[in-house]
């Protein structure tokens, strides 16, 4: 018994000077010896031949290991912002002077309408620009992705106005008959001072959660495009005054009011005449029957301007026959429209921004907000 023991202890000292390989079928353990004394095992233990320890070299596969990947890119950013530049043009606004507000997701300009010479750039924290409003005194509002800020252009000034809004995400901005700044956020809406920027009340129980859109009756009321119809809403109050909803399509994207006082309403599938009074479908506009529908303005010539996501279409309001379809677009993408500025018909895309001419029936990018220009 005491040779048996003497001969394991010389195994293990081998096996941990690695002069003895061990075999594959499992590893050698000091539970496993005792174990094999304790029940008297008289199997011999296997010869191991003798190895020299200079050829207990590793091996390695034949072939190389696989290259390896560059990082990802930090995508930690705001949405929108990417290796790649975002061209797109989202938002356009006439102001008291005339000029040309232009919010892209490069930032926001002032151009000169007639000439298209840039006059101003402010430089903003956050250029994801949703929506562009001016109030009572020339003040400029910029919805963000990231929240609201207050630009005054006399001075350059930028104030942030995040307040406590519902949500950081302005989509839409709308300033009252009374000076008031209605502000559109992906979960409801708020009402703020313009000159203290503080909000007066919100309305978070906003049916169909997300003001995509905003734009006054006549009567002064605000009317709200959301994710499931439309709702009018009292300016004094911030109470819900109506609510139209089961349409087809759903979602209200764009809203204009014609001339008639008839809500027209552009959704992903559809561009719908309602009736406010009532509620009622009046009709959807044929040639804009399953087309994404994103932008819709009345010129002064009492036409209207209908921008979808493959296209720009000038329509008869009357019988929604289509009277022109724009050529000469940075994208078909069309975003956001300005009509009769500078004798103009102003365009922002999904590649930068655009002009027509009363005349034309081709429009030309402005160079400055496209790729052309770095």
């Amino acid at each position: 018994m005491e040779l048996r023991r003497q001969h394991h202890k010389l195994l293990l000292t081998l096996i941990s000077l690695g002069l003895i390989a061990v075999p594959s079928i499992g590893v050698v353990t000091m539970t496993d010896i005792a174990r094999a004394d304790k029940v008297g095992t008289s199997v011999p233990p296997e010869k191991t031949p003798d190895v020299d320890s200079s050829e207990l070299t590793p091996t390695y596969p034949a072939t190389p290991p696989p290259p390896g990947r560059d990082p990802l890119p930090d995508e930690r950013g705001f949405p929108g912002r990417s290796p790649e530049t975002d061209y797109r043009v989202s938002n356009l606004l006439k102001d008291f002077t005339g000029n040309l507000w232009v919010g892209s997701w490069r930032g926001l300009s002032r151009i000169n309408p007639n000439t298209g010479n840039i006059l101003a750039r402010v430089s903003l924290p956050n250029v994801a620009i949703g929506a562009l409003a001016e109030d009572k005194v020339g003040r400029l509002w910029v919805g963000t992705y990231e929240g609201l800020k207050r630009v005054d252009p006399r001075t350059g000034k930028i104030t942030a106005q995040n307040l406590f809004l519902p949500s950081k995400r302005v989509l839409s901005l709308l300033v009252d008959n009374r000076g008031y700044v209605w502000t559109g956020t992906d979960n409801g809406l708020a009402l703020i001072s313009p000159d203290q920027g503080l909000i007066m009340t919100t309305l978070q129980n906003l049916p169909g959660v997300s003001a995509n859109t905003m734009t006054l009756d006549n009567e002064g009321q605000l009317w709200v495009g959301t994710l499931d119809g439309l709702v009018r809403v009292n300016t004094a109050s911030a109470l819900i005054m109506k609510r139209i909803n089961q349409l087809p399509g759903t979602t209200v994207q764009t809203l204009a009011f014609s001339p008639e006082g008839l809500i027209w309403a552009g959704m992903p599938n559809h561009l719908l005449v309602i009736n406010p009074k009532t509620g009622a479908v009046l009709r959807s506009v044929t040639p804009l029957r399953g087309r994404n529908v994103t932008a819709v303005r009345f010129a002064q010539d009492g036409s209207v301007w209908v921008g979808t996501d493959n296209g720009l279409l000038r329509l008869n309001p009357h019988t929604g026959a289509v009277l022109d379809e724009v050529a000469g677009l940075p994208s078909s993408r069309v975003l956001a429209l300005e009509p009769d500025i500078g004798n103009k018909l102003w365009i922002g895309t999904g590649e930068g921004l655009a002009w027509l001419m009363p005349t034309k029936d081709s429009a030309s990018p402005h160079l400055a907000f496209g790729r052309a220009v770095k």
